[in-house]
């Protein structure tokens, strides 16, 4: 093996934290960088590599997580993971990449770990992506492996589970991170319009062109275009879409010179694309080039114990004065929340008003579940019975869309 002495004047050197554990999982040293971000500046030589960064009794993986340095041991191979790990300013994630360090005897005897605090999990524009669920603790981990590359990404998930919050950490933790990111909503524009929208139009282009107009491709140039709904996208555009993904040029509307863009596309949809493909409503072509690297959104039923993380985190930063009791946070876990974290900011802003004193016990929440729109979908509530069609069968039937039928539908379960 290398030269002991040399290896920790080498990680020393080193301007990433990193520590060097052996095989017991003990931290024989830590590097500047990791002193002065993790350790508080105190010495962590001689403890326990899960007790310093976890507050862990035993090894990560003996507690219900996944522990680098005993896949290494089994598999001998580098090893990365996303853990959550305590610092001085609390709790942060971090990408944590281990490497063995063969010994004389054919064994390991030291594990190398450099840790990359995660910025996909760190405060973003006011919001943050909180949570310590397995499934959300999965979908962090991708998108810590995608987010410093180019390649498109396709959010799917449900409404209300974060969506856009989740394409503007991939952007922050990109190369792209400084330049801007533009968000384009496709329901919210009209067909006749999508095209000047997106890439801009020549002055005379059409009638009330009065001008030249810079388009959102061109606004996003070198950073990050995020489509939201990609899957109500008009079929004419789907085309120019695929044209911009696969060469990287556009036109303006009105214009016959053609022009590059340097966007990271990520898209982010509610519905099942591969069944819009099925049904002629999105273009195959256009989906595989979307779906380079899908990232699926879990809703909160999910993930039910990050509710009262999520909902504490929903107060302090729009209601500080406001509380949860401890039989309201419990109330809140059971509950089903169909429209997931923007349903739950939305309970816990309305019992904020609700309250006089400010604290938020489980009558509060009853109060307030019992005036929120649309049927009650509590985990003890059976779902509301069903004509056996498939929601996308039903409005077709009506010749309406899925989002007009739902939003029919709430309507006609309001007193």
């Amino acid at each position: 093996m290398p030269d002991p002495t040399a290896l920790l004047a080498f990680i020393d050197a080193l301007p990433d934290p990193h520590i060097v554990c052996d095989a017991g999982y003990r931290i024989v040293h830590a590097n500047r960088a990791y002193l002065d971000r993790f350790g508080d500046g105190r010495d962590v030589r001689g403890r326990f590599c899960y007790e310093v960064s976890h507050h862990y009794p035993r090894p990560c993986n003996r507690c219900g997580e996944s522990c680098p340095l005993s896949d290494s041991l089994v598999s001998g191979k580098r090893e990365r993971v996303v853990h959550l790990h305590h610092t001085p300013r609390g709790e942060e994630y971090v990408d944590i990449a281990l490497t063995p360090i063969p010994g004389d005897d054919g064994g390991y005897r030291y594990f190398v770990e450099r840790m990359s605090p995660l910025a996909a999990g760190r405060d973003i524009q006011g919001d943050s992506l909180i949570g310590r669920s397995p499934a959300f603790r999965h979908m962090l981990e991708r998108l810590a492996r995608v987010a410093p590359s180019d390649e498109t990404v396709l959010l799917q998930g449900a409404s209300g589970t974060g969506k856009e919050l989740v394409a503007k950490a991939l952007h922050a933790a990109s190369r792209r991170a400084e330049k801007p990111f533009v968000t384009v909503d496709c329901t919210g524009l009209p067909e006749n319009l999508i095209d000047s929208e997106l890439f801009g139009h020549e002055k005379g282009a059409f009638t009330g062109a009065v001008l030249r107009q810079t388009g959102l491709v061109e606004a996003a140039n070198g950073g990050t275009l995020f489509l939201d709904e990609i899957g109500d996208m008009p079929l004419a555009m789907q085309s120019k879409l695929l044209r911009l993904l696969e060469t990287g040029t556009y036109r303006r509307l009105g214009s016959t010179e053609w022009r590059r863009a340097d966007v990271r596309i990520v898209s982010a949809t509610h519905h099942l694309l591969a069944r819009r493909v099925e049904e002629g409503r999105f273009r195959a072509d256009l989906y595989y080039r979307l779906s380079t690297f899908p990232l699926y959104l879990p809703p909160l039923s999910e993930r039910r114990e990050d509710i009262p993380l999520l909902a504490e985190a929903l107060l302090a930063r729009s209601h500080p004065d406001c509380r949860f009791s401890p039989a309201a946070l419990a109330r809140l876990t059971s509950h089903a929340f169909p429209g997931n974290i923007r349903e739950l900011r939305n309970i816990a802003t309305r019992c904020c008003l609700l309250s006089g004193n400010g604290l938020i016990d489980e009558a509060l929440i009853e109060e307030a579940l019992s005036s929120a729109p649309g049927p009650r979908r509590d985990s003890d509530t059976p779902p509301p019975p069903t004509t056996g069609l498939k929601r996308s069968e039903q409005a077709r039937a009506l010749g309406i869309s899925e989002r007009t039928l739902y939003r029919r539908l709430k309507q006609a379960a309001q007193p």
